[in-house]
């Protein structure tokens, strides 16, 4: 009998459990991906482009045999299993909150066909790892050092026989496909390997730079699935420089990634409101208000702080930010114009390509001070500061900001020192960043009171 694979966040041929699961089904299986409306509405075409490029691969390592269908999927799994009198569906198990909810309506629709969910988008389930008493952890720390004494499983086999269902009609996808866009399982394997033999040893110590560009890029793999976390842990363990202080810092960055997937099952509601209760009161910025003028600034790069500009234009060319810099403009969005972290957090899932709702709202709240890290509020960023210190000679200022191409050096940080600094037509600084974390250290003070009733 067929067994159905209902691929989300999952695209790719190896090291696929739930393949393995539909395979040991018996008989042949069908690979489908729904096109949700509810997902794409959120979609910026970016995003859409590379989940385009990411299913064109796919369905080339699945000899064609990829079914493509649009819809809600409580609406559009059960009718295919009807139309080929499929005897289970197979998923990899999800952990957001839409993801576990569509999980269900679909579980329910198919009645009597069971849904089985095998393997999950992440090295170690979220929920799996727990303090001795069986609550889950709040802190980082803690939980990488649980992580990784729980361990994780060898990469999953290809099934031995592996044979297609054929012949079921696919629909077109309801966006233009991007000929010059590039995310499959070969593109990730592509570039995992590159980073491995070029940059994996010397991680750790250019990763915080944007003008170097040695970080891995692999996040819009692990968005879409065309590589698993596991296989680049095995990787990483197997490589010559696996024991590098590099390599063990690049574990660790997978394990923040897992470590908010795991605080975002324990408490679904944190994808959109503040971990920490005591910082819900914090006041802040009506976006639309006297604000939206400042924040269209910082949509388009035009803050006049340069670092901040750099970052947010490449997120419009790229689709696409260093992760460095993701912390200073969204420290400024929070901070310097005191706007709650959730538009910040929807702009970027909007416009990234490697958008994921866990790693980027809970990496939004840890800048915000309202997530998992202990005491943060008083971390704000300096945006000219940390220009300086990550890019010291100013080459991804000048990369992104041609107004400033002619300002040498460091300085272009601060071109509002240098004598023609402004003459082509970079604009003045929108705010004064003193004066403004002295205001957002007082709003902090003030929830802090107001909820302690002072």
């Amino acid at each position: 009998m067929t067994a159905l694979l209902w691929l989300r966040r999952d695209l790719r041929l190896h090291d696929l459990p739930a393949l393995l699961a539909a395979h040991e089904a018996g008989g042949e299986v069908l690979p489908v991906f729904v096109a949700d409306p509810a997902l794409l509405a959120s979609a910026g075409a970016v995003r859409r482009a590379h989940l385009a490029a990411a299913l064109a691969e796919l369905d080339e390592s699945y000899d064609g045999a990829v079914v493509v269908r649009v819809g809600r999927p409580e609406e559009e799994i059960p009718r295919l299993v009807r139309e080929v009198g499929a005897g289970s569906v197979h998923v990899s198990r999800e952990t957001t909150p839409y993801g576990r909810d569509r999980d269900e309506r679909v579980d329910r629709a198919l009645d009597e066909v069971p849904l089985v969910a095998t393997g999950t988008p992440y090295a170690v389930g979220p929920g799996l790892v727990r303090k001795a008493d069986g609550r889950p952890f709040q802190v980082f720390t803690p939980f990488s050092r649980a992580w990784h004494e729980h361990g994780w499983p060898r990469p999953a086999p290809l099934p031995d026989g592996l044979r297609w269902h054929r012949g079921v009609e696919s629909s077109p996808l309801p966006w233009d496909a991007e000929a010059d866009v590039s995310c499959g399982e070969a593109s990730a394997h592509a570039r995992w390997e590159e980073f491995l033999e070029e940059d994996l040893e010397d991680y750790g110590d250019g990763r915080d730079r944007p003008d170097l560009d040695v970080t891995s890029r692999m996040s819009v793999h692990l968005k879409y699935g065309t590589i698993h976390p596991r296989t680049m842990l095995a990787d990483i363990a197997a490589h010559p420089a696996g024991r590098t202080e590099g390599a063990q810092r690049y574990v660790t960055e997978l394990c923040w990634r897992e470590f908010y997937a795991d605080v975002l099952w324990h408490r679904p509601e944190s994808a959109w409101s503040d971990l920490r209760e005591d910082l819900r009161g914090m006041a802040y910025a009506d976006p639309g208000g006297k604000a939206a003028d400042h924040v269209r600034a910082w949509q388009e790069g035009r803050t006049g702080f340069p670092f901040v500009d750099a970052g947010m234009r490449q997120l419009l060319a790229e689709g696409w930010m260093h992760n460095r810099v993701r912390m200073v403009v969204a420290s400024f969005l929070v901070k310097d114009l005191h706007v709650w972290w959730g538009h910040g957090a929807r702009y970027f899932l909007e416009h990234l390509r490697d958008g994921d709702i866990a790693s980027n709202n809970h990496g939004w709240q840890w800048v915000a001070g309202t997530g998992t890290d202990a005491a943060p509020y008083f971390r704000v960023f300096n945006p000219v500061t940390q220009g300086e210190r990550f890019d010291p000679d100013g080459a991804y200022v000048r990369r992104y900001v041609p107004e400033l191409a002619h300002v040498p050096g460091a300085a272009v940080h601060q071109p509002w020192k240098v004598p023609d600094g402004l003459a082509h037509g970079y604009p003045e600084r929108i705010v004064d960043h003193a004066a403004e974390r002295v205001e957002a250290l007082r709003r902090y003070e003030e929830a802090k009171g107001s909820r302690s009733g002072r």
